[in-house]
């Protein structure tokens, strides 16, 4: 098994160039990288591959001075560079590396490619997701991957990248990932792009030499800590993730999304574990089965990848693998999950809920959303010696939410279903006269929108001696770190935080004022993992995260940026079939255009958007992860939207059956 390092390098850098022969501590900048492959173990052969291109002949005539291997290949074209490299090399694993980055680690190469091995992937990597600094990216590839690459990759970017169709197909091509054992350390910028790189990297070499340790590096770096000033102000791979908006649009082949869901079907009544999230929701062409996701992105089993606005139906926060908090994980994780008794993270995270919740005086913690409206309503009654509920919005699946004749309570007692009344949101005049009884043990509402509204139930249950719940699993650390009721000034006497309070671990709370609260000992709630760790490190680490860097008002500013380019869009062309609303919380709403029904249009805009590779179904899920890139492709992917819907004849536009209104009566896809 030959494994053989491929450097890439050319002279032609647009932002520096001639950057892989610049001087740097006595060498040039080539010779730091090829010493960094000689020295790495499982390593057998270094190879540069350089383009056909006139001006690197000079990079071929260092190679042959200095008894490196080269390779001459497409200057654009630079998977068929690579391919040809290994060819050339007859290498079975390549390692593949960027020249310019002249302080690689041989001991981090030497681990992704034994991790590889051992593992026997068809890619490793470092940097997916990034957790060492930039500048130490490498990645191992089976030569059987990249042959296929080679013969199936037709878009620029992957042309270009090497492995983004490798990274992007984790179906075809199981993957690993060595992740640094320092956390922190994706923030630092070791890589040579610009001139500011440039000086960091001079200043580097006057302590380091030859294919150095990063943390010989890293001690550089903390002992002159004024370095990281320097360069500060590049983000990492930002030409990639420009050159991915600017990209055509393309067909999305969602065909074995189809074939899984015929499959899973045969063991999992409807093919996944929530309703919002199976194919009831979707377009027949969507993805329904993802491989994994990456800040703002997700990619699906048929390799496309979709900057993702559902973001898990609101938990994902900060994005998919937030380092932070993935650290928090991986920490904890080393102590152990589930333990036999209490741990304080339950007390750490209680009171950090106190700091920003208006209500929270004290807090207990399920793992989902129903786990805590229920015990809500069930510490209501206990305290209230009532039965009755009111309630306005969606608040679970559990029997006591589901009122009246609502298609989804078959299997819920009639007498069950009585006892809970629900009213519109915004109805206070209906609201005043149910509670005007003083039957009731609780008011349940979703606190969204209309602040009037809610401080009319607070008056109202003042009177009545109703206890007023406020379920804030959507709007808590959305709207704001005290949820809506800190931006609205109303307080509940009990409210349900969850979803975005974990980044996506299942973890959620129910916090109210000590009065009530201390009641809650009198009732049964109790799960054997309501206390488990990595969700409360998680949510720790999430909360801590979203106040030290202020990422609600970021998220903010990226509803009000795509809501404008929508009024935009509906002026330039006449149109009005999707509206934006919200405060802190972008919701869709959809009318009859042409002649499409309100579903339809809502089917159509949904197909359209993600076959532009953004996936959405009625709202902008928003993370801090999303980059600037992924805001240009959100807004081509509108503009391209908006050019289909300027026609008159629409229907025959969508694919197979539009969604329908009530999603969970549609009719279902064939399972055979």
């Amino acid at each position: 098994m030959k494994t053989v390092m491929i450097g890439i390098a050319r002279m032609g850098s647009t932002r520096l160039p001639g950057k892989v022969l610049k001087p740097l501590g006595g060498y040039p900048v080539l010779e730091w990288v090829v010493a960094a492959g000689e020295c790495a173990p499982g390593v057998d052969e270094v190879w540069i591959a350089t383009t056909t291109e006139a001006r690197d002949d000079v990079i071929e005539a260092w190679c042959k001075e200095n008894s490196v291997n080269c390779f001459r290949g497409s200057e654009n074209d630079v998977l068929s560079r690579v391919h040809g490299a290994a060819v050339a090399a007859k290498a079975d694993v390549i390692v593949r590396v960027t020249c310019d980055c002249p302080f690689l680690d041989p001991g981090v190469i030497g681990e992704v490619v034994a991790l590889r091995a051992a593992t026997g992937a068809a890619y490793a990597s470092n940097n997916d997701p990034p957790s060492w600094p930039d500048g130490l990216d490498c990645e191992a590839i089976t030569m059987s991957a990249l042959r296929i690459t080679e013969g199936l990759a037709t878009r620029p970017t992957d042309r270009d990248t090497v492995t983004q169709y490798i990274v992007r197909n984790r179906v075809r091509f199981p993957a690993v990932s060595l992740n640094c054992p320092i956390p922190g350390l994706h923030k630092e910028r070791w890589v040579l792009d610009t001139e500011a790189d440039y000086k960091l990297c001079q200043e580097l070499a006057n302590y380091l030499s030859l294919a150095p340790s990063y943390l010989n590096v890293l001690k550089v770096m903390n002992d002159h800590p004024e370095f990281r000033e320097i360069n500060k102000d590049h983000p990492r791979n930002e030409r990639f993730f420009e050159a991915l908006a600017k990209e055509e649009p393309r067909n999305r082949p969602h065909h074995y999304s189809q074939l899984m869901l015929q499959k899973v079907r045969r063991q999992v009544p409807l093919g996944t574990q929530t309703y919002s999230k199976s194919y009831l929701q979707y377009p027949v062409e969507a993805p329904l089965f993802v491989t994994h996701g990456n800040g703002g992105l997700v990619y699906d089993v048929d390799g496309n990848e979709y900057v993702d606005l559902v973001g898990g139906l609101l938990p994902n926060i900060l994005g998919y693998r937030d380092p932070d908090v993935d650290n928090a994980i991986r920490h904890q994780l080393n102590a152990g999950i589930s333990f036999s008794v209490a741990t304080e993270l339950e007390h750490k995270l209680a009171c950090l809920l106190n700091d920003h919740i208006p209500c929270a005086e004290m807090a207990r913690f399920g793992k989902t959303g129903t786990d805590v409206t229920t015990a809500a309503v069930r510490l209501a009654r206990h305290i209230t010696g009532r039965d009755k509920v009111l309630s306005a919005g969606y608040h679970g699946w559990a029997d006591w939410c589901i009122a009246g004749d609502d298609a989804r309570n078959n299997g819920v007692p009639k007498a069950v279903r009585d006892l809970t009344t629900t009213i519109k949101h915004g109805d206070a005049y209906g609201a005043a006269c149910e509670l005007s009884f003083g039957n009731y043990a609780c008011v349940i509402v979703e606190p969204e929108s209309d602040p009037g509204f809610l401080s009319d139930l607070r008056e109202c249950c003042d009177i009545s001696g109703t206890i007023l719940i406020f379920d804030e699993i959507i709007t808590g650390f959305r709207m704001d770190l005290g949820g809506a009721q800190s931006v609205w000034g109303v307080t509940p006497d009990l409210a349900t935080f969850g979803k975005a309070m974990g980044n996506g671990m299942p973890i959620s709370a129910l916090v109210g004022k000590k009065k009530y609260m201390e009641k809650m000992d009198e009732i049964c709630f109790s799960g054997t993992f309501f206390g488990e760790t990595l969700s409360l490190a998680a949510a720790i680490a999430t909360i801590e995260k979203l106040d030290r860097e202020n990422v609600l008002d970021a998220i903010h500013k990226k509803n009000v940026e795509i809501a404008r380019h929508i009024s935009e869009l509906n002026d330039e062309f006449g149109l009005d079939f999707v509206d934006v609303h919200g405060h802190g919380l972008s919701r869709l709403s959809f009318k009859a255009i042409a002649d499409l029904t309100i579903e339809e249009t809502k089917t159509l805009f949904i197909q359209e958007m993600i076959a532009n590779g953004v996936l959405i179904i009625a709202s902008h899920n928003f993370c801090f992860a999303h980059t600037d890139a992924d805001m240009e492709r959100i807004k081509n992917a509108y503009r391209r939207t908006f050019e289909v819907f300027k026609g008159q004849s629409l229907k025959g536009l969508i694919e197979g059956q539009a969604i329908a209104a009530n999603a969970s009566v549609r009719a279902p896809q064939a399972a055979e």
